[in-house]
């Protein structure tokens, strides 16, 4: 995890060194910036491979000046390929450089990685720029005030200030002097997989495969563990595959944490070093205001999922010398969640499945990558490999339906003989986390709204914000405190995270999956 800027052409120094320094908690190991006649690169550094000075970027060539933030999972098979390219150091990185100059617009099928990249090509005089297919890593762009030429960052706060016309960059695609070529499309299903028993043995090796491949690291690795199957699954199948205990850790408020007692199972049974964290609701309170400064978003899922995340994740930064964390986002957009039991058929899961994939970089994915990476430590997460999407996205939608009671039936069946983690968990009712971490939270901030604002205040909301109108006080106080950052840009989200009211019914008005018929055991 790093932070990266470019800005093609000039920019005065003063306003790039501002913009630059709003995302040095990106990378708070080494800072650099690089100017030339072609832009300026700017690049804070979380060193994870190669630690040593050699890793540093941009990697800067006779031809070409590259950045990247995030992790290139095949390196080493791409470093076969191209093993006569004269590499500098062991970050893998790196091999961007002959990549590209292999495949040039071409390059991202190549791609096993978590990334987002800015390349110049100066025997081209080409901008050249790419962006994982879940978008894992963040990555925005604009055009410069004083020039109208391109600027791309790992966060918006670092172009608000100088460029017009903000936006995500899209997932899965590379932007080649001026063109924007999308390499990689969720719905792009290989075939189709019927049998019961060939998805589960797919869906087993493949975890467990994205897995491994994440623990490639030069720096000590951490584990979020709520107690739910997801983030238990990732905990075990790691602790599997080391020799001394895996380090987790688990948040929950002080009074009703819900998660607590059943991450604590997990680590008990999988053997882990494990750190419990309570917070209150004063720590919530104060927080919020940097949770959505970080985030850039002012979705209710999102802010409400993210306090815990974040507060846990200031635990880690501050009591631990861990700087990679695994977590377990990304497995409901699969496999379901409670409002996709309500799914009238088959292809409309698959069809909502594909919408949620495509939206993620915007709620979950966001939400790991800032509220770990506001603490200057990286997110790496499983269930968003590549190889496991695509099986899991080839699977027939007509088994994922939930017609034996129990949600993600698959994913559970897949490691049911395994005795990964203890059985109870396997099976245990899926709660979200902004629930899990104790009901008071969500609560008491819907509370505390309602003293902030009235219900004049809700109906007259339009007039003040027609693009995505907050409908609640909560969502108007969460998009107050996001204007106060980010005036004008409430078109980075393209709408609330919310279930499908075609299937749960119109006059569902909270994200949350309590207000849900089908709620059931989730909240004990």
């Amino acid at each position: 995890m790093c932070g990266l800027i470019f800005c093609e052409g000039e920019l005065e120094e003063t306003e790039f060194l501002f913009a630059f320094n709003t995302i040095s908690h990106r990378g708070p190991d080494q800072a650099i910036i690089h100017k030339d006649k072609h832009g300026i690169f700017g690049f804070h550094r979380l060193a994870i491979m190669d630690i040593s000075e050699k890793g540093m970027q941009p990697f800067i060539t006779d031809r070409l000046i590259v950045m990247c933030n995030g992790e290139i999972y095949n390196e080493h098979y791409l470093k076969e390929v191209f093993s006569e390219y004269p590499y500098t150091s062991h970050s893998d990185c790196e091999v961007l450089l002959p990549l590209y100059l292999e495949y040039g617009s071409k390059m991202g099928p190549y791609l096993d990685a978590e990334c987002a990249f800015v390349i110049y090509d100066k025997e081209l005089d080409i901008v050249v720029a790419g962006r994982d297919p879940i978008g894992i890593r963040p990555l925005f762009y604009g055009y410069l005030k004083s020039s109208g030429k391109i600027a791309f960052a790992s966060e918006v706060k670092a172009l608000i200030h100088i460029c017009d016309d903000i936006k995500p960059f899209p997932i899965g695609t590379i932007y080649y002097d001026g063109e924007w070529i999308r390499y990689h499309d969720v719905k792009e299903v290989g075939y189709l997989i019927t049998d019961e028993k060939l998805a589960l043995s797919k869906i087993k090796h493949k975890l467990m495969e994205a897995v491994k491949k994440r623990m490639m690291s030069d720096v000590p690795i951490g584990y979020l563990l709520s107690g739910g199957l997801d983030s238990s699954l990732v905990s075990a199948i790691a602790a599997r595959y080391t020799k001394k205990p895996i380090v987790t850790f688990a948040i929950g408020m002080e009074h009703d944490a819900i998660d607590l007692k059943y991450a604590k199972m997990v680590a008990d049974f999988i053997g882990s070093q494990h750190y419990e964290v309570t917070m209150t609701f004063d720590q919530v309170l104060e927080a919020l205001p940097y949770v959505i400064y970080h985030l850039e978003t002012y979705d209710i899922t999102t802010v409400r999922a993210s306090l815990g995340m974040y507060l846990l994740s200031r635990y880690i930064k501050e009591k631990t010398d861990i700087k990679v964390i695994l977590t377990g986002e990304i497995s409901d957009e699969l496999f379901g969640y409670k409002y996709t039991d309500f799914a009238p058929s088959a292809s409309a899961f698959q069809k909502e499945s594909e919408k949620r994939l495509e939206e993620l970089y915007e709620y979950d994915v966001l939400r790991a990558d800032r509220c770990i990476a506001a603490w200057s430590l990286e997110a790496r997460v499983p269930f968003g490999d590549l190889a496991f999407v695509k099986e899991v996205m080839s699977i027939d939608p007509e088994l994922k339906l939930n017609k034996s009671g129990k949600g993600k039936y698959l994913l559970r069946k897949a490691f049911e003989k395994d005795d990964l983690i203890p059985e109870s968990i396997l099976w245990r009712e899926k709660a979200a986390f902004s629930d899990a971490v104790g009901h008071s939270m969500v609560d008491r901030l819907k509370a505390h709204a309602e003293v902030l604002y009235s219900e004049d205040d809700v109906k007259n909301a339009y007039k003040k914000y027609p693009h995505n109108t907050p409908f609640t006080k909560e969502a108007l106080w969460y998009r107050d405190l996001f204007e106060n950052y980010f005036p004008s840009q409430s078109h980075l989200i393209t709408d609330f995270w919310m279930p499908n009211k075609e299937w749960v019914g119109k006059d569902v008005m909270d994200p949350s999956a309590r207000v849900l018929s089908n709620y059931g055991d989730s909240g004990k």
